[in-house]
């Protein structure tokens, strides 16, 4: 005997954006202006401009927005500037805030 089973095909789901998450620059006495313009350019692939103006933010206000991501790339530019600073004996921070 078979039975007749109907299907509600007309669901309508919601995708949410995944959440931001703001990398930020810490200043700190010791790491090079050089040194900070070099890991913009590298790890977050700013412009020599966008660099310098960044690492003045940086210098100026004690922090700043070096890119907006999803966590894990977040926090894989985090460790990215974690290593090479350790690598290269300056200090420099790297942090993640929501957005």
């Amino acid at each position: 005997m078979a039975h007749k089973i109907e299907y509600d095909l007309d669901v309508e789901l919601e995708v949410e954006e995944p959440k931001k998450y703001k990398v930020l620059l810490l200043n700190d006495d010791f790491s090079t202006m050089e040194f900070v313009i070099e890991i913009l350019r590298k790890i977050f692939r700013k412009s020599q401009t966008q660099s310098a103006d960044i690492m003045l933010k940086v210098h100026n206000n004690g922090k700043a927005v070096c890119g907006v991501y999803t966590h894990e790339i977040a926090s894989t530019k985090v460790a990215q500037v974690k290593h090479n600073a350790k690598k290269a004996g300056f200090p420099l921070k790297a942090v993640i805030e929501e957005e």
